[in-house]
C-alpha cells in the first residue's frame, strides 16, 4: 500500500511540474504594419484573447501598445504571450490625440487593420474572422494598414 502512495505522489508531481513548464512557455508576438499614409501620430495595438470588446474597447485587451512611426511603417511586439488563440487590433492614431477618430455613423476616419486583414460587413470584423493560434514559439504578423 505504501508502495502504491509513494508511485501515485510521485506521478501527481511530474503531472504537475509537466503542466507548470507547459503554462510557463511564452513567446513575443511581433506586429509589423504597413501602408500607413503618414508618420504623423502614432500606431495603437492591441492583443485580444477572445471576442469581448474586440475590436473596439482597447480596455478589454491583454496586452495594449503605442507604438513609433518609422518612414510609414510600425513594429509592435507584444510579450510575454502564451500559447491560445489570440486576435489583433490596431489603428493610426494620427492626431495623436489617443484614440481612434470617427465620422458619419461611426465609420472611422483614421486608418485601422486587424490579424488576417479580416473584413467587417456593416460594422467592425469579427473575432473569430480575425483570430489565430499562437503556438508560444516567436512570431511576426504582417499587416497592411487600411484608410
Amino acid at each position: 500500500m505504501r508502495t502504491f502512495v509513494v508511485v501515485t505522489l510521485l506521478a501527481l508531481s511530474t503531472a504537475a511540474s509537466s503542466t507548470s513548464l507547459g503554462d510557463a512557455a511564452t513567446a513575443p508576438i511581433t506586429v509589423a504594419v504597413s501602408g500607413l499614409r503618414s508618420s504623423k501620430g502614432k500606431v495603437g495595438c492591441a492583443l485580444f484573447t477572445g471576442p469581448r470588446g474586440f475590436p473596439k474597447d482597447p480596455n478589454a485587451a491583454s496586452q495594449r501598445l503605442w507604438c513609433k512611426i518609422d518612414q510609414g511603417a510600425a513594429t509592435c511586439a507584444f510579450e510575454p504571450v502564451a500559447a491560445g488563440t489570440y486576435a489583433v487590433a490596431c489603428f493610426h492614431d494620427e492626431n495623436d490625440n489617443g484614440k481612434i477618430d470617427t465620422g458619419l455613423f461611426g465609420i472611422p476616419t483614421e486608418g485601422t487593420v486587424v490579424s488576417n486583414h479580416a473584413k467587417g460587413t456593416f460594422g467592425p470584423p469579427k473575432y473569430d474572422d480575425a483570430k489565430f493560434a499562437f503556438s508560444a514559439q516567436p512570431m511576426t504578423l504582417a499587416l497592411r494598414m487600411g484608410y
